[in-house]
């Protein structure tokens, strides 16, 4: 199903359906401030293991990020010093994935893996989703496949594609290609580790 929703000022009833969904164990596919990305709700394991299949990925090969609404989630499940802070601080909400240590309050699926990859997009429409969840949801970009530009980009392509797959397909109005770049922040100075969309402040 093709849910629109407009990124400047997103409808509030939606986005309440939208966390009933991933609270129900769903799945959905929404904007971020670069590629669209497949999402579900971090305390729900089958529904990361299937976001894994729907990859062609191994799961304990699978590199698991999620999304935040603010610093204070950040703080809650991943470990960071002052340094990491600040430097996040400047850069949130924006195209980066930042890798820390993962706290205790990680899910059982999280913590095998220690480190966790941090997502705050700078798109109102997934920061709002997680807000009104209440906790971080897990996400991994869709598929690029780059002789099918539009299928990663175009909300509706993208439902016709993986409609009958997820719960939930968000248009956000047409996505980007570019990744977001990825910041390991787990030794003593942090370090770029794939460059993507965005200069790290």
């Amino acid at each position: 199903m093709l849910l629109k929703l407009y990124d400047t000022n997103p409808n509030p009833a939606q986005i309440r359906h939208i966390a009933e969904v991933l609270r129900n164990k769903g799945i959905i596919i929404f904007p971020t401030d670069g590629v669209y990305a497949f999402g579900c709700d971090i305390f729900n394991a089958t529904g990361v293991e299937f976001i894994a299949k729907l990859k062609n990925h191994d799961l304990s090969k699978l590199n698991l990020s999620f999304v935040c609404c603010e610093m204070s989630q950040i703080s809650e499940y991943a470990k960071m010093d002052d340094v990491d802070f600040k430097l996040m601080k400047k850069n949130l909400p924006g195209p980066f994935t930042f890798i820390l240590n993962g706290s205790s309050k990680l899910p059982k699926l999280f913590k095998n893996k220690k480190t966790v990859g941090i997502r705050m997009p700078n798109n109102p429409i997934a920061l709002e989703i997680v807000r009104e969840l209440g906790n971080p949801m897990m996400t991994s970009s869709i598929f690029t496949d780059e002789d099918t530009t539009e299928y990663i980009t175009d909300p509706e392509l993208i439902e016709e594609k993986y409609g009958n797959q997820v719960d939930l397909v968000i248009d956000g109005g047409f996505g980007g290609v570019l990744h977001s770049t990825i910041v390991d922040c787990t030794e003593d100075e942090p370090e770029i580790v794939r460059e993507g969309a965005g200069e790290l402040q």
